[in-house]
């Protein structure tokens, strides 16, 4: 296979995948052809619980949640944003329906790749199985983490937890509602948080 004039199309791609793993020409030119792009607004919902999932994402520029209901409530599992992939694992790597919502809480632009495409990939080439596993290696490490978090007793240091592993941005991108979610606590108990780390942050920028 040669590179085609699509590489420019999906450069960042290209850009972003080979810092994971080298890509030879090859493989260059099969994702070139078979990356596709999307964009979704703020609200969009991806995948509803039941639907049938067959894409894996990566974000180039937006935020995404997973959330399911329970008894009327709004439950938030799991948060992702530039640079992160994200599918539903259920229903990419299973082929069952999806468990969860999964909605973009912002504009939000991605590439995706097809599971089938993504088999033949493994299948062909070499390099395509070791990029596939260091992004499933990463994958899994957040979700270890949001596990990991979620058995924190404490809301104070489920939050401490939470900025220690995630960019301090995303504090102020994500919703409350969805933040105190994620982090299992009251929306109040959130902005309690917020204001006590903001006011320690500005005294010791001070000192």
């Amino acid at each position: 296979m040669r590179p085609t004039k699509k590489i420019h199309r999906n450069f960042f791609a290209l850009i972003y995948l080979n810092s994971i793993v080298p890509l030879s020409t090859e493989v260059k030119g099969f994702l070139a052809e078979h990356v596709r792009s999307i964009q979704f607004s703020k609200g969009d919902t991806v995948y509803k619980e039941g639907d049938t999932c067959t894409k894996l994402y990566l974000i180039k520029k937006g935020l995404v949640r997973g959330y399911f209901l329970s008894g009327g409530k709004d439950v938030t599992t799991w948060i992702s944003t530039d640079n992160e992939i994200f599918t539903s694992i259920t229903g990419f790597f299973t082929n069952q329906p999806v468990k969860e919502n999964i909605q973009c809480l912002e504009d939000t632009d991605c590439l995706y790749l097809e599971y089938g495409d993504l088999e033949y990939g493994m299948r062909t080439f070499s390099e395509f199985g070791e990029l596939y596993r260091k992004l499933l290696i990463d994958y899994y490490i957040h979700a270890e983490n949001r596990a990991f978090m979620a058995r924190i007793p404490s809301a104070r240091k489920r939050w401490n937890y939470f900025t220690e592993t995630n960019k301090l941005e995303l504090i102020d991108r994500i919703p409350n509602k969805y933040l105190s979610s994620l982090l299992a606590m009251r929306p109040e108990t959130l902005s309690r948080i917020i204001k006590e780390h903001a006011e320690f942050m500005t005294k010791k920028s001070t000192e």
